[in-house]
């Protein structure tokens, strides 16, 4: 047997709601829906465009680190300025690579611009033209075989090594002079951490 609860009757002080139609009970359906809809879809369309940001990202550093050689880029600000090489505005044939381990950091650099821009180049670096010696190849045979550079072509060739205390770093630069107005620049910047 089953009990049955009395149903309570409305209150005489309430007014009577007249029953919904239909238009209404459709908008008010559609409105949920659109509610319901950008509650989940904006949050799902966020974390989608994040996550394809992200991955981007991770393909960047990727290719940056496994480089294995010269990089036809400018090194970053930061790789410039942590191994005092200053590259001049409008330089082109421009590439750089980095290595680092747990006894040196390197940063290989070359790069070709207007001879006008040199002076600009050594007074950054603290020196002078006057430190060019000519003939002289300052770059190690180990440093030019791991960047591929070969300085048994057409000259002159010049060269310096700006030594400094540690822990700033020493560079050791050599310039193609084959076309004065335009000369090719090397630099190998190394530091001890």
């Amino acid at each position: 047997m089953t009990v049955s609860v009395p149903r309570q009757a409305d209150s005489p002080d309430e007014p009577q709601q007249p029953p919904e139609d239909r238009r209404h009970m459709i908008r008010r359906r559609a409105l949920t829906l659109l509610i319901i809809v950008l509650l989940i879809g904006v949050p799902a369309g966020y974390l989608v465009i994040s996550a394809n940001q992200s991955r981007d990202s991770g393909k960047d550093k990727e290719e940056k680190y496994s480089a294995t050689g010269l990089v036809p880029h400018w090194p970053s600000r930061i790789q410039r300025r942590l191994y005092q090489v200053p590259v001049p505005d409008y330089s082109y044939n421009l590439a750089y690579y980095e290595t680092n381990n747990w006894k040196t950091s390197r940063l290989y650099v070359q790069f070709q611009t207007a001879d006008k821009n040199l002076d600009w180049f050594f007074d950054t670096m603290g020196v002078s033209r006057d430190d060019l010696k000519r003939d002289a190849i300052t770059i190690s045979a180990r440093d030019q075989k791991i960047t591929g550079w070969d300085f048994s072509g057409p000259g002159p060739w010049y060269g310096f090594t700006h030594k400094q205390k540690n822990p700033a770093p020493t560079q050791d630069v050599v310039m193609n002079m084959s076309d004065p107005d335009n000369p090719f620049v090397y630099v190998v910047s190394r530091t001890v951490p």
